[in-house]
Order: structure tokens, then sequence, then C-alpha cells
């Protein structure tokens, strides 16, 4: 398998009216065991990290490792930048193979932000790579996601649509209550925004901070246009818990032990997503 271009399987999950799961990958680990279980369920899915991630491993290195992981695999599946934070890290990420990329200057002035994702797509587009932009603001509810920053601003539906038309985008982000990182409530989505930037763009949305949402609110969304969501704090809360159990009762302290061990502890939570969002068995 070679990874495709995000667009087109966010094009395929509006169609068949279900959305497309992005998955947080920091290393082959949980690579492999995102490939493995969208293998099962014959799931197309989408590969993601980002600056956060770049710490542990480059986009050169990363893309290296995921393209020679990804070749025993037969499912769709495409690899994200996911909030860039550089047009040069796009650029580097696009060099290194991935097939979509986000960046995410939503937290700075319109022009500015527009005027960056011009640049980005003019560069994406020749090559063939997705790219996704963010208008509107997803803040966190926590301070351990690194996603994000500070409150959350909504998306206005006219903003949105300008937006769209001036920079060619082909996703595109929104704020309608959803956070970044774990909630301490339940989140309080505004459907009737969403369907407005829904009615007046027309391009696949994107909804960030999926974990934790509500299933009827999951699916209600899904119906009104979110054709990608965005599933981190999960996996690494998963992982987190499996070996802080697994330690704190003084087990496996040889850490590839424990690592397995955290990679059975976290492929419930992606096949929980796969089958939430509806992507299941569309591979």
């Amino acid at each position: 398998m070679r990874f495709v271009p995000m667009s087109g399987l966010l094009e395929r999950a509006v169609a068949g009216g279900y959305a497309v799961p992005a998955f947080c990958v920091w290393n082959a680990d949980v690579l492999v065991n995102v490939l493995t279980m969208a293998s099962d369920l014959r799931a197309p899915v989408i590969i993601m990290n980002g600056p956060a991630e770049f710490g542990l491993i480059s986009p050169p290195d990363f893309g290296a490792m995921a393209y020679a992981v990804a070749a025993r695999f037969d499912v769709p599946a495409a690899l994200h930048l996911d909030h860039g934070d550089k047009v040069v890290q796009v650029e580097t990420c696009i060099s290194s193979g991935y097939t979509s990329v986000m960046l995410d200057f939503s937290s700075r002035p319109y022009a500015e932000n527009a005027g960056a994702l011009r640049q980005v797509a003019a560069m994406a587009r020749p090559r063939g790579v997705t790219v996704e932009g963010e208008i509107g603001h997803v803040g966190k509810v926590d301070a351990v996601s690194t996603e994000g920053a500070g409150i959350s601003t909504l998306t206005e539906p006219e903003e949105a649509a300008a937006y769209v038309a001036e920079t060619g985008v082909d996703a595109l982000a929104i704020s309608i209550g959803n956070a970044h990182g774990q909630y301490t409530r339940l989140p309080s989505l505004d459907f009737d925004r969403l369907a407005a930037i829904r009615k007046a763009v027309n391009i696949p949305l994107v909804l960030h901070g999926g974990s934790g949402t509500p299933d009827a609110d999951l699916k209600r969304v899904i119906a009104l246009g979110i054709a990608k969501v965005n599933v981190a704090t999960e996996l690494i809360a998963a992982v987190r818990e499996s070996l802080l159990e697994q330690w704190g009762k003084g087990e496996n302290k040889w850490t590839p032990v424990a690592q397995a061990a955290a990679m059975r502890a976290m492929a419930p939570v992606v096949k929980k997503w796969i089958r939430r969002t509806g992507a299941a068995g569309q591979a």
C-alpha cells in the first residue's frame, strides 16, 4: 500500500455518510496497531502527527518508516501533517511523502491565516497533496494536550466561505464547541452553526478534538457534513494509563514488554473509533 491523498478519502466519506478517523501516531508500534485494526475492519484511516511528535521522530524519518510499514497493508490511508506551525515544516512533510498537510494559523489574524494557506495550497496542489486549513479556532480543555491554545473562537459561516474561496483548501477544520484534550464535561456542540457552515462551503469538514464526543453527537455531526474526526487524547491516555498501571504494580519493568501491553490496551480504542465513525467496511 502507498499512502493516498486525504481528499479522496474524505470525498468518499461525504458521499457515503460516514467519517474517516484520523489517529495520532508517534512511532512504529502505534502505526502497526492502527493499520492492523484498519485492515481487520476494512476501514480507511488517516495517520497523523505534528510538531509535538516531531520531537520524537522527524518527518523524513517518520515518512520513510511509515511507507515501509504500510507496504504490507492494503487499506486506503493518508499520511497527514496535523497542526503544522510553519510553512517550511509543511514543505518538509511534503518532501517526506506526506499526502496531506495542515498549516494551523487559526489563532492568527484572518489575513495572515488566509495568506499562508494560499501559499501552502500553491505548493501542495501540483504535487497532489491535500491541504487542510482551520477558520475559527479550536482551543483546548486540559493542560496535557499540545494542540490548540487559549479559548476557542467559533467559526462564522460567512468567514468560512470567504476563507475557502480565498485559500483553495481541500478540507476545513471548524470550531463549533469542540476542543482538544480530555473533556471535563460533555461538549456543547452548535449543530445549527455546523449546518450553516456546511451550507456555506462545499468541501469536507473536519472535527478536531474528537475524543470524548458522545455517540449521539458524533452521529449528528457526521450527518451534517463532518468527514474527518481527529482522535489523539483517547489513544495517548490508553497508552499512558497502561504503562502507569503496569509500573505502579511493579510489573513489566522491561520497557519493550510494557510497551507491547500498552499497544494491546490501545487497540480497542482504535477499533471503537473506526466503528463509531462508520468507517468499518468502507475500504
